[in-house]
């Protein structure tokens, strides 16, 4: 197919909405406690139905979309998106919250599952890994723009009187004085816009790799015998879990500990933390020239774990820099793991990319164990959790045996190209 320049737009639209909605959820954790009188475990749940939803979701929706197309499988992740935000602004209650997690949560695993063959079609397969990287800078850009835009949407509906029409209209869509979910208005009339735009647009159907396929019942049992299928499983919880529990508890420790407002400075700390992965992505791609992925996870994860440290026991100002700190480090795990992976299996890569794609339910889990933690122990001692989880990584790094490893030029021959 011939290159679209404007569907390769849409994508990254797309990209960018999926991360504007789906990371928002730590700056409203110290919030939504307060709201509900929650404990720390109860809060836990919301995150966990979001992501729940991703571990049961991931490979069916490969099937799905195999037998449906594209386009009519994007109009219904979206309509399942609407109809989530919505259920919650007219009803925001904790346990409509739960169930508009869940539902949001399935249809954003189905668009994550479409996008990837759909860029490379859309972009041309020369072109596929510029797109991809591009896409990751997408997602991680909305993810940092979110929170100061609900910083933004907070102190405009608290002004007396409401100047701004866009706001006034969210503000008398509002239910029982929740100016918050103000935020979940807003994603109704994104996922609007994004279904008119979806209706009267062509979308190709991807012919799929093999190695994007989703195969038969048989071959996932016979993969999830492989040792190394396993580990490589729960790494990718892991790491998930690892990216969540701090984008979720971050804001709700620095209130908890140094009374830091969750609608500015804790808002503004989960924002750099998505930032600055983004910025530790692009670091990653050079490092991953020059150096073994293996070494860079192997640093990555004792890096992290000394952030870690200086967060939970540092001062109120040094946890401001040293969250966010943390996300510049772990950018490059996901991948490194991921791609450690694949090369250690030698088929069914699209049966293997579907189970480790179910691990992305790490996202709930973690951040649930740590909440549970919390109740129990206190946050600051829940988050020590994150040791186990770091230190399964590094295990990987040392575990893994690629049959193929990534490959390395010196700086000097960098610089000379």
């Amino acid at each position: 197919m011939q290159r679209n320049n404007f569907l390769v737009g849409v994508i990254l639209l797309i990209w960018f909405v999926i991360s504007f909605v789906t990371n928002i959820l730590g700056p409203l954790m110290p919030i939504i406690i307060q709201t509900y009188n929650l404990s720390l475990t109860m809060a836990a749940f919301l995150p966990f139905s979001f992501f729940l939803a991703y571990g049961i979701m991931s490979i069916p929706s490969g099937i799905m979309i195999e037998r449906i197309g594209e386009k009519k499988s994007m109009l219904i992740a979206f309509t399942l998106n609407f109809v989530g935000v919505t259920a919650f602004g007219l009803f925001p209650q904790y346990g409509i919250a739960l169930a508009s997690l869940f539902i949001i949560g399935i249809g954003m695993a189905m668009l994550q599952v479409i996008i990837n063959p759909l860029m490379r079609t859309a972009g041309g397969e020369e072109n596929f890994a510029f797109f991809s990287v591009l896409g990751q800078l997408v997602f991680g850009l909305a993810s940092f723009i979110s929170p100061f835009v609900f910083s933004y949407l907070m102190a405009e509906l608290s002004a007396s009187p409401i100047n701004n029409p866009l706001i006034g209209a969210l503000a008398s869509l509002v239910k029982d004085n929740l100016s918050w979910t103000a935020l979940y208005w807003l994603f109704s009339f994104i996922f609007i816009l994004i279904l008119l735009l979806l209706s009267f647009i062509r979308i190709p159907r991807v012919e799929l790799k093999e190695d994007e396929k989703a195969g038969a019942t048989g071959i996932y049992i016979g993969l999830l015998k492989n040792r190394d299928v396993r580990l490589f499983f729960i790494g990718i919880v892991a790491y998930v879990g690892t990216e969540q529990a701090l984008a979720n508890w971050m804001s709700e420790f620095l209130r908890s500990y140094h009374e830091v407002d969750p609608n500015k400075e804790g808002a503004q700390a989960v924002a750099w933390f998505w930032g600055l992965m983004s910025l530790g992505c692009l670091l990653g791609l050079v490092l991953l020239k020059l150096f073994d992925s293996k070494l860079i996870l192997k640093l990555a994860a004792l890096v992290s774990m000394i952030f870690v440290t200086v967060a939970l026991f540092g001062s109120k100002d040094i946890a401001l820099y040293a969250f966010p700190a943390t996300g510049f480090v772990i950018s490059v795990m996901f991948s490194i793991i991921f791609s450690l992976a694949l090369n250690s299996v030698a088929q069914h890569h699209g049966s293997f990319s579907g189970i480790l794609c179910s691990g992305i339910f790490g996202g709930a889990l973690v951040p649930l164990i740590i909440g549970s933690l919390g109740d129990a122990i206190g946050l600051r001692y829940a988050l020590m959790f994150l040791y186990v989880t770091l230190a399964y990584i590094l295990f990987l790094a040392y575990y893994a045996k690629p049959m193929i490893n990534n490959k390395t030029i010196s700086i000097k021959e960098m610089f000379n190209k």
